[in-house]
């Protein structure tokens, strides 16, 4: 999921503009070139491939303008107008203009099967006391664990990193399949695909009934440059049409949707004409 911490920038923000300044012979996306199961300079990613859906409903190609998703990442891409267009982006932050959301998902608690832990749907469940769970620093399961009294025996990952360089999640992922920590608590699409790829399958079981401390769920949309509404409404429009399409690709990849009743989608919805 892009996230852009608190501290980016004032200047980030006038660096917008008002004008639509959207390429219309190209779908130029903003992406991070080491960062599946999102996006890569391969296109192997699921970003990629809802790319290429949207790009195949405008009949224009594929553009991409390439930079790691840390600090900047929209300063020096969306805002430097680079390009048009951030497949994923949590809803509700004003630094961009967010198309309607596309899909929704949970963080999740991963696991190895048989370990005691079947069932879990929650960071209070009594099983996991004196339980070694990783956890993404600076992630919102972070407070509850703190609140359940989890943190003692947690193992931190880092939030911020170049993906070409290092990969938290791949090494928590790791790391519980080795037996080093019991469980560790990862966002939705992350836990999905690393859970069942590189080794023995593990168990994903979404935090469905977090009920205290900060939301689980989040929506994911389209970002674009603050004043784009054209733009925007026309991605809205792709989305409600193609919308089966894209949850063919999230379910392929093994990411956990949630409908708004925060029940699981199992299979893709059907698209609106």
């Amino acid at each position: 999921m892009m996230v852009v911490l608190g501290s980016s920038l004032n200047a980030d923000a006038a660096d917008g503009t008002r004008i639509d300044l959207v390429n219309r012979t190209a779908l130029r996306v903003c992406s991070d070139p080491s960062n599946i199961p999102f996006s890569n300079d391969k296109s192997e990613g699921f970003e990629n491939k809802i790319a290429d859906i949207v790009a195949d409903e405008l009949k224009i190609p594929v553009q991409y303008t390439y930079f790691p998703q840390s600090v900047g990442f929209i300063r020096r891409t969306l805002f430097a107008k680079a390009c048009d267009i951030v497949i994923g982006y949590a809803q509700g932050d004003e630094l961009v203009l967010n198309s309607n959301h596309y899909y929704k998902s949970v963080y999740a608690l991963v696991y190895r099967a048989n370990s005691g832990l079947d069932g879990v749907a929650e960071i209070s469940d009594p099983r996991l006391k004196d339980k070694a769970v990783g956890i993404v620093a600076g992630t919102p399961p972070a407070d509850n664990m703190n609140k359940v009294g989890l943190m003692e025996k947690a193992r931190p990952y880092r939030l911020m990193v170049d993906r070409r360089y290092d990969s938290p999640a791949e090494q928590m992922i790791a790391d519980i399949r080795k037996g080093e920590i019991d469980a560790g608590i990862l966002w939705g699409p992350i836990a999905g695909y690393f859970a069942a790829n590189g080794g023995e399958k593990l168990v994903v079981a979404p935090l469905l009934k977090e009920s205290t401390g900060p939301r689980m769920a989040y929506r994911i949309t389209f970002g674009v440059r603050n004043g784009e509404d054209d733009w925007k409404r026309r991605l809205n429009q792709i989305i409600q049409k193609r919308q089966g399409d894209i949850d063919e690709v999230l379910l392929k990849f093994g990411v956990p949707l949630v409908d708004e009743q925060d029940k699981l989608i199992t299979a893709p919805r059907k698209s609106k004409s």
